[in-house]
């Protein structure tokens, strides 16, 4: 198997892991959202720190949380991605998991439109539309259902932004969620020893659902770095494509399995974002495959310049 299939396998497993996992955290329905999301963020710090101790490399993380210049992009990293993983846990148990996968679907469209903000980064007349006709979804899915779609908006912003704050990060993908964790985590075993104190708390009372809540660290740890893995093998335009899985199973999942109501209006909304996707990974392939072109002319007049070289200077 090349470089390229392994990429493309880890890749694909991470985005159906990430699709599929709607229907763990609907199986704890049961449990707030809340205390769901605490024993996320203990059980990731476990399985992360694990990983960086079998890897040796849990200095790194000491570097990463004692440093002043990261330590404040870290904090507000972790405070967005809880925040992206607590209003998923939600709209999971709460019914909204339609929504959720639209959040998810317009998340690239929502980081090209932070990548102009944030970097100054040029899109192309395509990418324009593309991120026109998902402003278009949201307002479709508001004035159809007369509701504010705030659940695509919230999953796509805070990713999108945390997405900004890991460009700002010099760390791997594995050190620094396991410091952004690090972090969360004494605000997790608070909440939790409050509710526990309260009388409520399910961890230690249910074996089946004690365990799930376990599971939550590896289900998040496990997808992560895969995905990383894929990444570095693959190119850019071939990984925003392959992401579209993620929330297509979310899609089906909310659909089929969970049954939600899909009427004309989410059918018009969801027809905008998947035109918007269909323009938004055209235009990265051309960007790619133009990038890779020029890479290899320049490629081939250094080599052409070094033989003229190295034959100028063999002459007598």
């Amino acid at each position: 198997m090349t470089e390229a299939q392994k990429g493309v396998l880890a890749l694909v497993t991470a985005c159906v892991t990430w699709g599929l996992s709607s229907i763990f955290y609907k199986a704890l329905s049961d449990v707030p959202p809340a205390e769901v999301l605490a024993h996320r963020t203990l059980w990731s710090l476990v399985f992360f720190s694990g990983v960086l101790m079998v890897q040796g490399r849990l200095s790194a993380l000491w570097a990463a949380v004692t440093g002043r210049a990261s330590l404040g992009v870290i904090a507000l990293a972790a405070v967005t991605i809880s925040t992206n993983w607590f209003f998923f846990i939600w709209s999971i148990q709460i019914g909204r998991a339609t929504e959720a996968s639209m959040g998810y679907y317009i998340f690239p469209l929502v980081a090209v439109l932070f990548g102009r903000v944030f970097f100054s980064e040029r899109l192309s007349r395509a990418q324009w539309v593309a991120v026109g006709l998902a402003g278009a979804a949201v307002l479709t899915l508001t004035f159809g259902l007369r509701i504010v779609p705030f659940v695509p908006l919230v999953l796509a912003s805070t990713f999108g932004f945390y997405g900004v704050l890991k460009k700002r990060l010099d760390l791997g993908p594995v050190v620094s969620v396991t410091a952004e964790v690090f972090l969360l985590a004494p605000i997790a075993l608070a909440w939790l020893g409050a509710v526990h104190m309260g009388g409520g708390g399910v961890y230690g009372t249910d074996p089946v659902q004690s365990a799930m809540l376990m599971f939550s660290g590896p289900l998040t740890g496990m997808p992560l770095m895969l995905f990383a893995y894929g990444a570095r093998r693959l190119a850019m335009a071939t990984v925003g494509v392959v992401q579209y899985i993620n929330p297509t199973l979310q899609f089906t999942v909310a659909v089929a399995i969970f049954g939600e109501p899909f009427g004309a209006v989410h059918l018009a909304a969801f027809a905008l974002i998947w035109t918007a996707l269909a323009l938004y990974s055209a235009s990265a392939f051309r960007q790619d495959k133009a990038r890779r072109r020029a890479r290899m002319v320049s490629e081939a007049e250094i080599v052409v310049s070094t033989k003229s070289s190295s034959e100028a200077s063999a002459k007598p």
